[in-house]
């Protein structure tokens, strides 16, 4: 990964590629720490961060961050680790993009929804992105501005049927932890990535459509009896697909892991219901849609799963109606 990340105090180039809420949140504790970052975002954003730098409103402190900011992919150039945080519907155009800007040595990290964006990367670009899992609640609450309700932990890790290329080779993912540590983002290293994709699929699963479809944060989404049954359907089904993709959860209960979420993002309203408040595709294709599709593939029956995705798209359908 390069000198700069073995040395002790140094940090390495760090760029955003989608800075929208994750990609903000994230760039921007980086910077806060003093580490050097690029946010490659929307004309609206970045024009509001040049000027303002990057407002973040977490839950533990309020400042604004001075950081580059560019609408340019080409201000990638000089990264050592890429933060790679565009919405799913729009990951193989991304990469192609990145592709020709992208440093030799340079890290890409997948910090998306969704279990297959690593391989679609790959198809499109050649580029071996890090699986990462990212658990965060955030919005954007206005130009250059990220609320940040709740969590903004991550998970890394590597494929492991997947053969070593050579892109991988010397990938040291615990100092690449550090680095996220040393910016108070806790970071786990993940003996089980596959695991963890599917675990964080099947929550996403359990709450995006419902909080978008109910217009409600995932507080009340639990609170409530009848969703949560809906909830423990949602989980059930998507595991037994996982399950017969060949992932392993081991002894983790993955309905108390689901239902358990919202205690600690009890205010977070859903990237689905934000997406459609704002007339905007969502990333459902990538979420239910993904379970439905791939359960039928597998000979998985998945009929709440294949329901909450089929009412999220007729919601989607009527903005070209309008």
């Amino acid at each position: 990964m390069g000198e700069t990340v073995v040395a002790e105090n140094a940090w390495p180039r760090f760029a955003v590629l989608g800075a929208g809420a994750v990609g903000g949140y994230y760039g921007g504790m980086l910077a806060r720490a003093g580490a050097p970052v690029t946010l490659i975002g929307r004309p609206q954003h970045i024009t509001a961060i040049n000027q303002n730098g990057l407002f973040l409103d977490s839950s533990n402190f309020q400042e604004r961050i001075p950081v580059a900011a560019s609408t340019e992919v080409a201000a990638i150039k000089d990264a050592e680790i890429v933060l790679f945080c565009v919405k799913t519907l729009d990951t193989e155009a991304a990469a192609r993009m990145l592709a020709p800007h992208l440093a030799s040595n340079a890290v890409v990290m997948s910090f998306q929804n969704g279990v297959d964006n690593v391989a679609r990367i790959r198809a499109v670009s050649g580029i071996d992105a890090i699986p990462t899992v990212v658990y965060v609640a955030a919005e954007m609450a206005g130009p250059g501005h990220v609320k940040h309700t709740g969590r903004g932990d991550i998970i890394i890790g590597e494929f492991s049927q997947r053969e070593q290329s050579n892109q991988r080779e010397g990938r040291d993912l615990k100092k690449l932890a550090a680095l996220f540590e040393r910016a108070g983002i806790p970071c786990v290293v993940s003996r089980n990535i596959e695991a963890d994709l599917w675990t964080k699929l099947i929550i996403n699963c359990t709450y995006n459509a419902i909080s978008a479809l109910g217009r409600v944060r995932y507080g009340r989404i639990v609170r409530l009896n009848e969703t949560r049954e809906v909830m423990k359907l949602v989980i059930a089904e998507a595991a037994a697909v996982a399950r017969a993709e060949g992932v392993r959860f081991g002894n983790d209960d993955l309905i108390e892991i689901g239902l358990k979420l919202a205690e600690k993002m009890e205010n977070t309203i859903s990237s689905t219901a934000q997406d459609l408040a704002r007339g905007k595709p969502t990333e459902i294709d990538a979420l239910n849609g993904y379970v439905f599709h791939r359960g039928a593939e597998l000979g998985v029956a998945t009929p709440v799963n294949q329901t909450l995705h089929a009412l999220v798209k007729l919601f989607e359908e009527g903005f070209e109606l309008k």
